[in-house]
């Protein structure tokens, strides 16, 4: 057993420097559309920066229409910005009647548009969860069925979707961003499995902790949750459990050395313009090293790992009771 883990092992190592020595070739941008959701900020900002630089014709949606100039400033004319609220139908079909009048073919859909909140299960409302799944599941479904039509229209056209390491890794207090980033790998898996026979490429990018704007602010939005919640709950746990977990938060090691989002962006520029696309890619050490390993381990370590820094920090109020009682 030993010997074929390691035979497996050793061919992978072989692969993967193969595919470093002798990379497979880009296709011509030429004439090719790309469609791009969350363009305001972070990865889709850079992404479509990129890809204009290299020669496609972005279709940038911003959720901001604020962003829309500033990014048009950006881009060069072959470049549509344009507004784009993944959890409307109404801008989801008017994006569809703007970009089909201009092409019946889209060589790459890439769905980045995103949204987090952080906090336990008992914290976080149900109507939270909601938005949560609305933007970074439904709303990325909804936009792949959208245009479908218009990718498989051709053979070799891809759909790229940002996940997470917390789509194959939960950590306390990400229920409702890990839950929503779990449902959207699946779907991919589906999607690649199901429009395989058209050609259609599905590639899954899962990033750790990036230095970007999704990322910074936890311990704010920690504290504005809690201002929000009802007393039954703030007495079960106590404010000071709420101090101790935005200490955990500020001290978070894989927070403090968040990564260049620059990782990523090449990623899904890889995706997007490779003949040779990844089914999955886990740009920086935190993903590839660190995150994926541990979630391949034996259930009972991870927990350990995972639940161990909770135990360390303040207990939650309503268990001091109990053990007073």
């Amino acid at each position: 057993m030993c010997l074929l883990v390691g035979l497996i092992i050793l061919v992978y190592v072989f692969y993967r420097v193969y595919q470093h020595l002798f990379p497979s070739p880009d296709i011509n941008p030429r004439d090719k559309y790309v469609l791009i959701s969350g363009c305001d900020t972070g990865f889709g900002n850079g992404l479509a920066i990129e890809l204009d630089k290299q020669g496609f014709n972005v279709l940038a949606g911003v959720y901001n229409p604020n962003n829309k100039d500033s990014l048009a400033k950006i881009l060069s004319s072959r470049a549509t910005v344009f507004k784009l609220d993944i959890s409307r139908q109404e801008d989801i079909d008017a994006a569809y009647e703007m970009i089909s009048n201009k092409t019946k073919v889209l060589h790459a859909l890439v769905n980045n548009a995103g949204i987090a909140t952080a906090g336990y299960i008992d914290w976080v409302s149900v109507e939270t969860m909601r938005k949560i799944m609305d933007v970074n599941f439904f709303g990325h479904v909804t936009m792949t069925k959208k245009f479908l039509s218009l990718l498989i229209a051709k053979r070799d056209s891809r759909v790229v979707n940002i996940c997470s390491v917390a789509g194959y890794l939960s950590k306390p207090g990400m229920s409702a961003y890990a839950t929503s980033k779990y449902a959207l790998e699946s779907f991919s898996d589906c999607l690649r499995r199901e429009m395989a026979i058209w050609g259609l490429r599905v590639s899954i990018i899962e990033p750790g902790f990036m230095r970007t704007g999704i990322v910074e602010g936890h311990d704010k939005s920690l504290r504005n949750l809690w201002n929000g919640l009802t007393d039954d709950v703030k007495d079960r746990w106590g404010e000071e459990n709420l101090n101790s977990q935005i200490k955990g938060i500020v001290n978070d090691i894989f927070i403090k050395n968040a990564e260049n989002p620059a990782k990523v962006v090449q990623a899904l520029k890889h995706a997007v313009m490779n003949t040779a696309p990844r089914i999955r890619y886990r740009p920086g050490w935190q993903s590839s090293f660190i995150m994926f390993p541990l979630s391949r381990g034996p259930a009972w370590l991870t927990d350990y790992l995972m639940i161990r820094p909770s135990l360390k920090g303040a207990p939650p109020a309503g268990i001091r009771k109990q053990l007073i009682n």
